[in-house]
């Protein structure tokens, strides 16, 4: 099945873990609103318009499969997993998979709003103050807890992978999650990584797969920015 994966065209965000799914798997996919022209952005608005439809999406990213259109960024997961051989057989599994996602999800979160910790409504210069104040308790309660707990969940896996011997969609974004916190807290992630020293080497497998890595090295891998859910700004490093 050719799948079309519905996401802004210039930034990562959170169609990034779609996309790392996908490129793993050696999936056939096309990124829709990056394809040539301008036709892309319009043909993904009009699905999530469509008065016609029952169950339109609320927001990229989206996946259609066939007659189907999946949303939410765990929830596309949860489907193209079992697909795409990045997800456990049994449902026990699945859902553990699932729950593991979900927390990165929360996490995502937690991370975008470090630089908006007000609104997304005001630039980052209308809400500075706050910003400081959101980050520091992000790096002294929120990140030891949360990258913590992965920690502990891949110590106990009985393997490399946060799910034992396989590798999961959910190794893959825990790779995303490691590589943005470099670029947007450079320093603070380097102190940190001694703390996670099973995360940061479960990372640097996940980028030596011949598949992610000939990625990363493409043009399909967009590069970080100040758009995205990381954003570096030195006075919160």
């Amino acid at each position: 099945m050719r799948y079309e994966l519905y996401y802004w065209p210039t930034i990562q965000g959170r169609g990034e873990f779609v996309r790392l799914a996908l490129e793993e798997a050696g999936a056939d996919y096309i990124d829709v609103a990056r394809r040539p022209g301008k036709r892309g952005v319009p043909a993904m608005t009009r699905l999530m318009d469509d008065k016609r439809s029952k169950r339109p999406p609320y927001a990229p990213p989206f996946v259609k499969a066939g007659k189907l259109v999946i949303a939410q960024t765990a929830n596309i997961l949860l489907y193209l997993g079992p697909r795409l051989g990045l997800a456990p057989r049994d449902e026990a599994g699945r859902l553990w998979a699932h729950q593991l996602q979900l927390t990165i999800s929360d996490l995502v979160v937690e991370i975008h709003d470090t630089h908006h910790p007000v609104t997304t409504y005001l630039y980052y210069e209308e809400q500075r103050p706050a910003a400081k104040r959101r980050t520091a308790d992000f790096w002294r309660y929120r990140v030891p807890k949360i990258l913590g707990y992965f920690e502990r969940v891949l110590a106990r896996s009985s393997g490399p992978h946060v799910l034992g011997r396989r590798l999961c969609y959910v190794d893959l974004s825990l790779f995303q999650i490691i590589e943005g916190l470099r670029y947007a807290f450079p320093r603070r992630m380097k102190r940190f990584e001694k703390k996670v020293p099973g995360l940061v080497a479960l990372h640097d497998r996940v980028a030596k797969r011949p598949r992610i890595a000939a990625y990363l090295a493409s043009k399909r891998r967009l590069p970080f920015s100040q758009w995205g859910i990381y954003r570096y700004f030195k006075e919160l490093d």
